[in-house]
């Protein structure tokens, strides 16, 4: 049996005649850039996350972006992130001016720990950019408090967790400044290409965000600010609309194999599995475990016909591209301690029992 990592084009012969009849008129009428598909993505996500507003953007990392350069965010400033995440998280900061600073990750979640949060905070720390890593959320209620205190905004990186819930509530519902999403092809609620959104519940943020994702205005030929050109086109926005009518059941589907993922490999000495935060619903975009001797083990599933990923390889801090920061593996252990370890098993909503079934047989086999 050969068991994919990820299989897109399952998902697309689902909604292959949905998508069909959505796109004919656009292309009928070279309707590509902005107009009623975008504007009816926007107002669908955002009444799907429970916020305000949503603008639609080129990709995930230039909504995190745009969201810290609504907020105020520039060169001089600090903005906390995970030492454990994907580099855009941080590529995100650097791109306003400011500058990332790293916390080291929980041991049980991955996610950022909050209790090493305070530590990195200076006089010149403007906001904390959670990251909802893999589709599990992280500790909210931790990270505002400690935001309130300081005085700082807080900012989600939203890309793996459409749909994910913290304490009753969807992920991007306005608990924080902002929340960002990326729509690449391979997340929950992807584009057939790229795409990102900022959902909030402030307008100022809102129209900000938009005026500098469209050159530095709201209308043509006015520019209020300098922007740049980042735009969700119309066709990826009319994918989403269709898509995200489904997304609740896919996400369902996800945890129900995460669930049986967890039964099926809880027992097995030397594999760690995800652990989900209380009052959490996550909605495992990636389905993390940690294993001894990796690179041997990802090699066995090949040959057995089981593909997997890694994520992430190599923390921020160790990366030749933030050098410039100055740090040791030593300052972050955990995130450096997992990176060789975290290997991700096959996830999508139309795995079936039986793959599961054989990939876990088959890493009982590796390990």
């Amino acid at each position: 049996m050969k068991v994919k990592f990820l299989d897109l084009q399952v998902q697309y012969h689902q909604i292959k005649d949905e998508l069909e009849k959505a796109w004919q008129p656009m292309l009928e009428n070279t309707a590509f850039i902005g107009g009623a598909a975008v504007n009816t993505f926007e107002e669908n996500f955002a009444a799907y996350c429970g916020a305000k507003f949503a603008v639609g953007v080129a990709n995930g990392t230039e909504a995190i972006e745009l969201a810290l350069r609504a907020a105020g965010v520039g060169p001089g400033d600090e903005v906390i992130v995970p030492a454990n995440t994907f580099i855009a998280t941080a590529e995100a900061v650097s791109a306003t001016g400011a500058t990332p600073v790293l916390v080291d990750n929980a041991r049980d979640t991955y996610s950022i720990d909050v209790s090493k949060i305070e530590a990195a905070i200076t006089p010149k720390t403007k906001v904390i950019v959670p990251v909802h890593l893999y589709g599990q959320p992280a500790a909210l209620d931790e990270i505002h408090q400690i935001a309130e205190k300081h005085g700082l905004e807080v900012i989600e990186d939203a890309a793996q967790a459409h749909g994910a819930f913290y304490k009753g509530k969807r992920i991007g519902s306005g608990k924080s400044r902002a929340t960002a999403f990326s729509f690449y092809p391979g997340k929950n609620l992807g584009a057939f290409g790229d795409g990102g959104a900022i959902v909030t519940d402030d307008e100022k943020i809102a129209t900000m965000a938009r005026m500098i994702s469209n050159h530095g205005g709201i209308k043509k030929y006015q520019h209020d600010v300098i922007g740049r050109n980042s735009r969700l086109d119309a066709l990826q926005a009319a994918v989403l609309t269709l898509k995200l009518k489904h997304l609740d059941a896919w996400n369902e589907k996800r945890r129900n194999n995460a669930k049986l993922y967890g039964e099926l490999l809880k027992d097995i000495e030397g594999v760690a599995v995800p652990v989900e935060l209380p009052e959490t619903l996550p909605v495992y975009h990636l389905y993390v475990v940690r294993v001894p001797n990796r690179e041997a083990v990802q090699a066995k599933l090949a040959e057995m016909g089981v593909a997997s990923g890694i994520h992430y390889p190599t923390p921020i801090h160790e990366m030749k591209a933030y050098e410039c920061l100055g740090h040791k593996p030593s300052d972050f252990p955990v995130a450096s301690e997992y990176a060789p370890q975290i290997l991700s098993l096959p996830m999508y909503a139309e795995l079936t029992e039986e793959e599961i079934r054989y990939v876990t047989d088959c890493l009982k086999k590796c390990v």
